[in-house]
């Protein structure tokens, strides 16, 4: 391939970089329409080799984020599970213990973390970081990707019996970036006693 071209697929792919925040994730599928796909996949790799991005699998890249004391910071489970979804078009959604951790519910950062998805089951094993994405029913998925679907996905981990008061009072701070036509739209995908309980709960933000 003519060296000019290659430098041109090279910096279009350093431009789009550019465009996102340090610790982005993605997979040469994010840069279709610069160039060939062998040509995307060497100009990746010249990236790589240059010390721009980290191959942190195969077919998986990130814009690592650098901290002043710690050095390279390793990519978020967000950040990669996204940058798989997207280059398969499927949709996901944090379950368990890892949407508890993310809503601030729990202090366990599981070492296995499951999304829920509309696309094929699969299994990654990144060092001892394990992302599971199991497939679900179109119901279970009728929320995926919004902060009501991440709610629900805690709350039913949790389970009723186990709902503190403390927790309540976190989840509050969340729910009030809800609307309640939001809300009620959501809940019918949910178990009912999940519903009950979110709606009492966000009814209680204006008492």
């Amino acid at each position: 391939m003519d060296t000019n071209i290659n430098q041109t697929i090279e910096n279009n792919i350093k431009n789009r970089i550019y465009g996102h925040d340090r610790g982005w994730c993605f997979t040469p599928k994010h840069f279709m329409g610069l160039g060939s796909e062998t040509g995307i996949r060497k100009a990746l790799s010249r990236l790589e080799a240059q010390g721009f991005i980290r191959r942190i699998r195969q077919g998986l890249y990130d814009y690592p984020h650098i901290h002043e004391k710690l050095g390279v910071i390793p990519p978020s489970v967000d950040a990669i599970a996204k940058a798989l979804a997207e280059r398969d078009k499927i949709k996901i959604q944090s379950t368990g213990a890892y949407a508890a951790n993310i809503l601030g519910l729990s202090d366990q950062v599981p070492a296995r973390v499951v999304f829920v998805t509309d696309g094929p089951p699969k299994k990654i094993k990144l060092g001892n970081l394990v992302i599971v994405f199991r497939k679900t029913t179109a119901k279970n998925m009728a929320n995926a990707g919004t902060l009501l679907g991440l709610i629900i996905q805690a709350v039913k981990y949790i389970g009723k019996d186990y709902l503190t008061d403390k927790m309540a009072l976190q989840l509050k701070t969340h729910l009030k970036n809800i609307d309640q036509k939001t809300l009620e739209k959501g809940i019918r995908y949910a178990p009912v006693w999940i519903g009950k309980y979110l709606t009492k709960l966000h009814g209680s933000l204006n008492g």
